[in-house]
């Protein structure tokens, strides 16, 4: 690749591109809550709200100082975030509340920038996420997820037009403002049954000694508002 194309590539990422028709802002909205509701697909799909939760804690505890030592993604798209330091303190406390806010907040933040016109930003900066998240995975089904879901959003954004990245662009956001509110209600559910004694909430109630039930409100408050707003942004309203 010559200095013009280099150049040329940087000037797509950096700029802005057209908003899209309302009605394929619509579709993809519809098409994102078929691949949230119906529990087959979702056993699929949830494994993109899984790298997500995951890469929030790894990021998180890398912001507040602790060291990571790795991520693994399971098959049943559960997955662990393993990292050292303090075992409390706000760092651990942090780390341990990125999880379940961490699609809803990528999800706002991708909202944002899909209305401000920077859909080859959007589609880049997930490869360069995912690429990072990448070097830290630690299992080969984990391996796996990232590089298909990497490759897809490099393989969109290097060889299709401005029509299919904007439509793959607005079903990733609104996947993970959709996606980001159903483990929540999946792990209220759980914890109904006792089902989950260790889930994040409940490590949050041992840090900081407020109930989990209130960690699931935050978790409940993220995931709404961002749905909220971030919808208003992807329609324009």
């Amino acid at each position: 690749m010559d200095i013009k194309n280099i150049s040329d590539v940087w000037d797509r990422v950096v700029g802005t591109q057209p908003h899209p028709a309302a009605w394929l802002v619509g579709v993809t909205g519809v098409v994102a809550l078929a691949a949230v509701l119906p529990r087959g697909v979702w056993h699929v799909t949830r494994n993109a709200v899984t790298i997500a939760h995951e890469g929030g804690h790894g990021l998180v505890a890398l912001l507040s100082g602790r060291s990571l030592e790795g991520i693994r993604l399971h098959s049943d798209t559960s997955g662990l975030t393993v990292s050292r330091g303090k075992p409390h303190g706000i760092g651990m406390v942090l780390t341990a509340a990125a999880g379940y806010t961490a699609p809803s907040l990528i999800g706002l933040l991708g909202a944002w920038l899909l209305a401000a016109g920077h859909i080859t930003a959007l589609l880049w900066g997930a490869v360069a996420l995912l690429a990072a998240m990448l070097v830290m995975i630690r299992n080969a089904y984990g391996v796996l997820t990232v590089v298909v879901a990497g490759g897809a959003f490099f393989l969109v954004s290097w060889l299709t037009g401005a029509t299919t990245q904007a439509a793959f662009g607005y079903l990733a956001v609104w996947f993970l403002l959709l996606g980001g509110v159903r483990p929540v209600v999946e792990l209220q559910g759980k914890r109904r049954y006792g089902q989950a004694p260790d889930s994040d909430a409940d490590q949050l109630a041992r840090l900081t000694n407020v109930p989990a039930a209130m960690w699931l409100v935050l978790f409940y408050a993220v995931a709404l508002c961002a749905l909220l707003g971030g919808g208003r942004w992807l329609l324009g309203v």
